[in-house]
């Protein structure tokens, strides 16, 4: 895969600090023909009966641990979840949340219960040192000792701790035995049974798909890494009658776009598909079957850029963007939300 070209640049704006009161009070963007404001409730009304909106059921892990390093210095361990070659992969900070960056494969680091996680080699395709393949040995699997240990992955954007129920949405299964995702899918954080009842009676149906995220924040020219992915046998079917019947299909979140078009041919023909996707979108590979997608406000590198253009055109993507800076739009987990649904012959033109 070439490179993409480098994504524009949008001034950041203000990041949410705490979880919302009310979950879909939080503001919406509705970026298409034109670009208007919402409430996150008022989503159903700018939908069409007949569209999809797919979700992700992934559940949020409480992945931070603390520990201390063979010298004593305190870090924290994000678990990122498996590693594909075995093992999990992990990702070392200081308290403060800045990344560890001398970190050396062999290190061990002391966890709590008397636990050792130790690094073992760099993750190929992210930035040095950033993450590392380790062993981290527990009775019962990471998810066990992690849900008696751990707490929430959090940023110094986000002040203080909140239990784990507030990274996780209203579609979070979790599955025994399969370890979820290290950060909430936050795209489907606003959604509450008021607003699926309201999908509903709009005449818009759901469906569902599985994608386990890793931990966030990467470098500039980081390309996503591979990622555990599950999409069924009745979600493609019911994708797939949707765009046949001349319906939209919008995704709530990347994770969801990454998942489905993994599972789509060159046609948009979803099949039912599990495993690890390491497909990027971009210019090389646009959308072929998501036709909008809601999307929180986050940090515009350039693979994230990319994938929102890929479905949307950077045309649209950059008049977003630009208008979440004039009103403006809060950023990050707890923050604002973005649906983005292009003309259709933007969102079908790979088809």
């Amino acid at each position: 895969m070439t490179r993409a070209r480098p994504a524009t640049r949008f001034a950041a704006g203000p990041s949410a600090t705490r979880p919302p009161a009310v979950r879909d009070g939080v503001r919406l963007m509705v970026a298409g023909d034109q670009v208007t404001h919402h409430r996150f409730r008022d989503l159903p009304a700018a939908l069409e009966p007949g569209d999809l909106v797919v979700v992700n059921t992934s559940d949020t892990e409480p992945a931070a641990v603390p520990g201390r390093r063979a010298d004593g210095r305190p870090v924290v361990l994000h678990v990122s979840g498996p590693a594909r070659t075995g093992g999990l992969v992990v990702e070392l900070r200081t308290p403060g949340g800045d990344r560890v960056t001398d970190a050396v494969a062999g290190e061990p680091v002391a966890l709590p219960a008397g636990v050792v996680a130790v690094l073992h080699a760099a993750v190929p395709g992210a930035a040095p040192g950033r993450l590392w393949r380790a062993t981290m040995p527990v009775e019962g699997g990471p998810g066990r000792y992690l849900a008696a240990v751990g707490r929430p992955i959090r940023y110094s954007y986000v002040p203080r701790e909140w239990p784990i129920a507030e990274y996780r949405t209203v579609f979070a299964t979790p599955v025994p035995g399969e370890f979820g995702s290290a950060e909430m899918p936050s795209a489907g954080r606003p959604f509450t049974p008021a607003v699926l009842d309201a999908l509903r009676g709009r005449g818009v149906r759901t469906a569902e798909v599985v994608l386990h995220t890793g931990v966030s924040s990467p470098e500039a020219d980081e390309v996503p890494l591979p990622e555990r992915f599950r999409v069924p046998a009745a979600t493609a079917d019911t994708v797939n009658a949707t765009r046949a019947a001349g319906g939209r299909v919008v995704a709530v979140g990347t994770t969801v776009t990454r998942a489905l078009e993994t599972a789509a041919d060159a046609r948009g023909t979803v099949t039912a598909a599990a495993g690890w996707t390491e497909l990027v979108l971009g210019p090389d590979r646009p959308a072929r079957v998501v036709d909008g997608l809601v999307t929180g406000w986050h940090e515009p590198e350039a693979s994230h850029l990319l994938l929102l253009e890929a479905v949307a055109g950077a045309e649209l993507v950059g008049r977003a963007y630009a208008a979440s800076g004039e009103r403006p739009y809060r950023w990050h987990e707890f923050g604002d939300s973005c649906l983005l649904l292009p003309a259709r012959e933007v969102g079908r033109r790979a088809r």
